[in-house]
């Protein structure tokens, strides 16, 4: 176990940079990881299997640019610089949706291709984005939260940077659902895009370069390979199962996420989501921030096995759920839980992480959480969709229809996060002793 540091202080300026970068970054992957999803959905292709591909490419972006930007952050000894530009960039990509439609790309394109067309440049246009996206958050703004923060106050830091997704789709279904809803996806985007780049000049003031030890005697491309040696698994096996932790949580996560929005809208027929949602991701977001003390107070992986036994039984409590009533408890249930599940497994794997060493395994980390977690979660979801046969038709377009199948998918996965606490707790028990 690490020591523990004489001072847990962040201070306000931090705490502000906490905050901002921590929404204003998930307000643009809340539209990414679920709005991007409905826009195809419903306004070019009703397959989901091309969700699933998007989500795929995507992920494989993220992972690359993290490796690539988190390594380069180490080695310059600055993350402001890139995090800053990121945004700004980040913000004008997303807003770059509000040129893509069937309509436009028709201009280019026969009346028969322009669907695929737009299609493929809503991929494409996606993966630019999780470029800027990755940079500067995956990589410098996750690095930067590691160099500021200590083992001591991290289990606050993440419960509360875990609250930040819900917090930001709160801000974007209360504030911004309704211009999706009427069909303006272009007012939309540059609405994300405003915000998302707002971040990037608020970094100018808030944000402090830490001091980050540079790598000497080291090439670039060495210090982007880095966590993938054998070598360095080996003589970090506490980090690389906690690693193992979160990707298996936001695997079973993306089993469901991507279709959360189409399956309450279809399945459920709930048109009017706003309120239940609300109250999701208020009572969610409450429940992450409360516990941050607790999980500070039992540590990090004691607590990792009560959050994800309650993010268990959210799951299987929306298998069951229709109403508006049993889902708002039912989801609350599960994201709450979730939350904490994944707050305790970043905590630990900051707490893993070698000094001076954050920005290079950001890839690594983002390898875990996004790669091979939405190359297998969101299939596993296109099949049990698949296998269910629901669908309906809208204007000639059979669509399928993800159903409660889902939530169960989602549980079996999370149940094999069981193997790497146990072997965390052998390992951390033998290092203790």
């Amino acid at each position: 176990m690490q020591a523990k540091t004489a001072s847990t202080a962040l201070g306000r300026r931090t705490w502000a940079a906490l905050l901002v970068f921590g929404l204003f970054g998930q307000v643009a992957w809340v539209v990414e990881n679920m709005y991007f999803n409905v826009f195809l959905y419903n306004t070019i292709s009703g397959d989901t299997a091309l969700i699933a591909a998007m989500v795929a490419a995507s992920a494989v972006t993220a992972t690359v640019t993290t490796l690539l930007m988190g390594a380069l952050s180490d080695r310059l000894g600055r993350r402001k610089a890139i995090i800053v530009a990121g945004y700004l960039l980040w913000g004008v990509s997303v807003g770059a949706f509000a040129l893509v439609s069937v309509d436009n790309l028709g201009r280019f394109f026969p009346a028969a291709q322009a669907a695929h067309a737009a299609a493929v440049t809503v991929v494409i246009l996606d993966c630019v984005m999780t470029f800027f996206g990755s940079a500067a958050n995956d990589a410098a703004f996750n690095a930067w939260v590691t160099d500021v923060t200590t083992v001591d106050n991290r289990g606050r830091v993440e419960t509360v940077l875990a609250a930040m997704p819900l917090l930001a789709m709160l801000v974007v279904f209360g504030a911004l659902d309704g211009l999706t809803q009427s069909g303006r996806w272009s007012a939309f985007f540059l609405v994300v895009g405003g915000i998302t780049c707002a971040g990037g000049l608020l970094g100018l003031v808030l944000l402090r370069e830490p001091e980050v030890k540079r790598p000497a005697g080291e090439s670039y491309f060495s210090n982007i390979v880095y966590g993938l040696r054998p070598s360095v698994v080996k003589t970090n096996p506490l980090l690389y199962l906690s690693l193992l932790c979160l990707a298996i949580y936001s695997m079973s996560q993306q089993v469901y996420m991507p279709y959360l929005l189409i399956y309450i809208q279809r399945f459920l027929g709930i048109t009017d989501y706003t309120f239940l949602l609300a109250g999701v991701l208020l009572l969610s977001s409450a429940l992450s921030v409360a516990a941050g003390r607790v999980v500070d107070r039992w540590g990090k992986l004691t607590s990792l096995t009560p959050a994800a036994a309650v993010a268990l039984a959210g799951l299987l409590a929306m298998f069951f759920a229709r109403s508006q009533g049993t889902v708002l408890v039912a989801g609350t249930v599960m994201l709450g839980g979730g939350m904490v599940t994944s707050a305790c497994c970043q905590g630990l794997i900051r707490d893993y992480t070698p000094a001076g060493m954050a920005g290079r395994f950001q890839g690594i980390r983002i390898l875990f959480q996004v790669l091979l977690p939405m190359v297998t979660g969101p299939y596993i979801g296109v099949a049990v969709i698949g296998n269910t046969g629901v669908t309906y038709e809208e204007l000639g377009t059979v669509k399928q229809v993800p159903t409660a199948q889902i939530f169960l998918a989602a549980a079996v996965v999370l149940l094999l996060l069981a193997i790497p606490i146990h072997l965390l707790r052998r390992r951390e028990g033998r290092s203790a002793g």
